[in-house]
């Protein structure tokens, strides 16, 4: 069964005066868009204004955003400073993103650098990865390795490098390893939940006030297939 974060059941991984980290569930969509659901932006800023019985409108910048059936690692920030410096942080890919991917074939090598040129079709809402570079198309490149062999499945630990639009599904299927539930990029099945097995696990950066530097990792979520892993 699927379960939409709340302000009363949001898992909170990192909260200070600045930013506030949160693991995102499969279908939280991080920023309002067209369906008109409640996004995650709007659930934390109800979970602030409760812990803290804020009066008032409560201030909540977005930095980056997650694609809906993805989980992990979302960062908000809680003042224009913050929020300003964290843009930079990741507009200069001055972060170290670390996701959790679960795919079917296993790839040929152990672990590789996958460079690609993406190409964005507006109108299916996909990117299609090219060895060689076409018009209008991005370079793209992470880094995987394999971390565990299950029965059907392997799950991949992805570095990226750049962040492109589907970057990590247009990449793993292009050289032939879609991940689960990924119908959009050539599993054959969806999950019950709607979801994909893709999980931003690990964050690493300075943070923007205090300078310390911070590593967050986020639980894969309570389902069979992350618990074997």
């Amino acid at each position: 069964m699927k379960i939409i974060s709340t302000k009363d059941n949001l898992q909170v991984l990192h909260e200070d005066n600045h930013i506030i980290v949160v693991n995102k569930r499969v279908g939280d969509i991080v920023q309002g868009d067209k369906t008109g659901d409640k996004p995650l932006s709007e659930v934390v800023k109800e979970y602030i204004k409760d812990k803290y019985n804020k009066p008032g409108e409560v201030f909540l910048g977005v930095i980056h955003r997650l694609d809906r059936p993805t989980t992990g690692i979302v960062v908000f920030a809680r003042t224009t400073k913050a929020l300003t410096r964290m843009n930079e942080l990741f507009s200069n890919r001055e972060t170290q993103k670390t996701y959790w991917a679960v795919v079917k074939n296993k790839p040929v090598e152990t672990s590789a650098k996958l460079v690609h040129y993406l190409k964005r079709n507006e109108k299916n809402n996909t990117s299609k990865a090219h060895l060689k570079e076409v018009p209008d198309s991005k370079l793209a490149s992470l880094d995987y390795t394999i971390i565990k062999e299950l029965q059907n499945y392997v799950a991949l630990e992805i570095n990226l490098h750049t962040g492109r639009h589907h970057q990590i599904r247009a990449q793993l299927s292009a050289i032939g390893s879609p991940i689960k539930g990924d119908l959009k990029y050539g599993f054959d099945r969806s999950n019950p939940d709607g979801g994909i097995h893709l999980h931003a696990r690990k964050l690493t950066f300075i943070h923007p006030v205090t300078k310390e530097s911070l590593t967050i990792i986020a639980p894969t979520p309570d389902e069979v297939i992350w618990n074997a892993i």
